[in-house]
């Protein structure tokens, strides 16, 4: 049923896991559907290939946001 709603209405989709700031992974509300950003900007279904992209992605942006947090505390001081 839930399935059948998706197909008439299309669906309603929320972000189950922010990345970066650019990328997102979203879940459909309905059906459970994962869906996430690829390198061109565009929705596409989340594989196991993207799963492991968004791992790699999300390792390195909170380096970086690490980084420059022990960064602004060495200016500060």
């Amino acid at each position: 049923m839930k399935k059948v709603q998706c197909s008439i209405f299309g669906h309603s989709f929320e972000v189950s896991k922010e990345i970066t700031y650019h990328v997102k992974e979203y879940k459909c509300k309905n059906c459970h559907l994962e869906m996430t950003i690829n390198e061109k900007g565009e929705l596409v279904p989340l594989t196991q290939k993207y799963k492991q992209i968004n791992s790699v992605l999300n390792n390195v942006h909170n380096k970086r946001l690490e980084r420059s947090q022990r960064w602004l505390m060495i200016e500060d001081q």
